[in-house]
């Protein structure tokens, strides 16, 4: 369980959330949907909650296990193999190496009372394996991987060599695997989720949504998938961004909904009504305070005026919005980057070869292929931030390339928002680059912010306004839809409609294809090049 009390949340010198009392409580069965706008304070409030950050004011107190998934996990040794990292949830990584080491010793150990010691030390181990689960826990473990579409081979492989998507379902896997309710698991787990359906499949996320539905702890999630949001929560706690609260609805999220709307109604109406009578009392007011006699009656009819408006609840006013728009591509010839025979390995692991690609001007390409196929890998190879172990990358006439990274390798997370547009456009006017950052909604004190401390929608933002500042023609795009909320994705896949460059894109948003309106796909791993059809929209939720 988890009480957070007179919770107030900052992000520098804004306050994003204050919540008086124990309103925000945690208990099982609960499955809470933390909504809001993006730069609401969601990401940050979970943080808080997960014991990953400390509040501006109040205490937060949990009791019992914890599964923590943040939007971009840090998983540290990245030489471990995924199928212990997901084993490491429960000790049982740690156990099966130690079982192995007193297994050699018995082997090799010529000394009898070496030998007894190894043995007597591998029954101790074998009994607490047996008590964890054992080796019916490693099967359970790879079937929640399997389920979150992370094959055998994907286990038995180091993390380094695992694409950004891959590493982020070993880290769902592990803390669902530490919460699942058999062999050994904690059902009794407070499970913090944010965005967990990023980098799934629909198969995937039909079947996190069961698991989630069943799960006996608590749970909160901060999520943009709305049919996971309607089929999960039973509790919704609404942020709200301009008056710096968290509404809390005890309820689902369709019932949610339909309860916000007409609180939102009930607002405006009353306000309507408050106007229409504080109107009155000051015109009467006006009348009266000409008349020296009549003046204390003045003033008190306009401080009755002022005490209707100020008794009144807060009526939401639209979300501001990022004027978000992709750069006036710079001149370039006609073919501004060629790749030659491309080839990608990580130890023996081979992840493609021999890939072709030719991207003309203003040609708009989207790359598929299963989770693990590199498709992430090509772009980073194109953008030159890694090198392929074979082919070359073959720039024309006048190329400028712009990098968006799914995992926002971009952003210098330990530099403020400021310093980041610097760096991204050290030729630019201040002026000018204070200006961009207004319409992507980063204004006044944002501006010196630790870009670590920004949200995952606040990161795309600030890494999208890097590139409208990069006058790029070749765009590389890596799952820029991820982590929006919905206004601000339709802004994006707006921006792709109407820009005039070249783009290369990757992604699980059939909307974003939608919008590219492409003219070709790359089938990795095999690099094969085929004309865009409709049919491709089925394989992107798939892939």
């Amino acid at each position: 369980m988890i009480t957070a009390t007179d919770l107030e949340v900052r992000a520098g010198v804004r306050t994003l959330l204050t919540a008086p009392g124990s309103a925000l409580r945690i208990q099982a069965g609960d499955r809470i949907g933390l909504v809001g706008r993006n730069g609401a304070g969601k990401t940050t409030t979970l943080r808080i909650l997960a014991g990953e950050g400390e509040p501006y004011a109040g205490a937060v107190v949990r009791t019992g296990d914890l599964g923590y998934l943040p939007q971009d996990p840090k998983e540290g040794d990245l030489e471990v193999l995924a199928k212990d990292r997901v084993l490491s949830a429960r000790g049982l990584d740690e156990i099966l190496r130690r079982m192995e080491k007193q297994q050699a010793l018995m082997a090799e150990a010529v000394d009898e009372t070496v030998r007894d010691r190894a043995v007597r030390k591998y029954g101790s181990l074998e009994e607490r394996f047996s008590q964890l689960g054992g080796y019916v826990a490693e099967s359970e473990a790879a079937r929640i991987c399997h389920s979150l579409g992370l094959p055998d081979r994907v286990l038995g492989q180091a993390l380094h060599t695992l694409s950004g998507g891959q590493r982020r379902r070993v880290e769902l896997a592990r803390i669902l695997f530490a919460a699942s309710d058999g062999s050994g698991g904690k059902s009794d787990t407070t499970l913090l989720l944010d965005e967990p359906t990023n980098h799934l499949d629909a198969d995937s996320i039909t079947w996190l949504r069961g698991f989630l539905q069943n799960h006996d702890g608590g749970l909160v999630v901060i999520s943009h998938d709305v049919d996971l949001l309607a089929d999960v929560v039973n509790k919704v706690w609404f942020l709200d961004a301009v008056r710096g609260e968290a509404d809390i609805y005890n309820m689902g999220w369709k019932k949610y909904l339909d309860a916000r709307a007409t609180d939102e109604a009930r607002r405006k109406r009353e306000r309507a009504n408050a106007e229409k009578k504080a109107g009155a009392l000051r015109a009467q007011a006006a009348k009266l305070g000409a008349k020296a006699t009549k003046a204390t009656a003045a003033q008190n009819m306009a401080k009755r005026a002022d005490k209707l408006m100020n008794d009144l609840d807060e009526v939401r006013v639209a979300d501001k919005t990022a004027k978000i728009r992709f750069p006036t591509p710079a001149a370039c010839g006609k073919t501004p980057l060629m790749a030659r025979e491309l080839t990608k390995v990580y130890g023996s692991l081979e992840i493609f070869t021999g890939v072709d690609l030719a991207i003309d001007r203003g040609s708009r390409v989207v790359v598929l292929g299963l989770n693990g196929a590199g498709k992430t890998t090509l772009l980073r190879l194109l953008a030159g931030t890694e090198k392929p172990d074979l082919g070359e990358l073959v720039p024309g006439h006048g190329l400028k390339v712009g990098y968006f990274a799914q995992e926002h390798d971009t952003i210098d997370d330990t530099a403020s928002v400021w310093e980041n547009i610097r760096h991204a456009a050290p030729d630019a006017g201040e002026q000018d680059l204070r200006g961009l950052l207004g319409a992507f909604m980063f204004t006044g004190p944002q501006l010196d912010q630790p870009a670590g401390t920004l949200s995952g929608g606040e990161k795309t933002r600030l890494a999208l306004a890097g590139l409208v500042s990069s006058a790029a023609n070749v765009l590389l795009l890596d799952e820029p839809t991820n982590n929006l909320d919905p206004i601000s994705r339709e802004q994006v896949l707006d921006a792709l409609r109407s820009y005039e460059g070249a783009v290369v894109l990757v992604t699980h948003d059939p909307g974003a294809a939608e919008a590219l309106d492409p003219e070709r796909v790359i089938l990795l791993p095999d690099g094969t090049e085929d004309h865009w059809s409709q049919d491709y929209l089925d394989l992107i939720s798939l892939a």
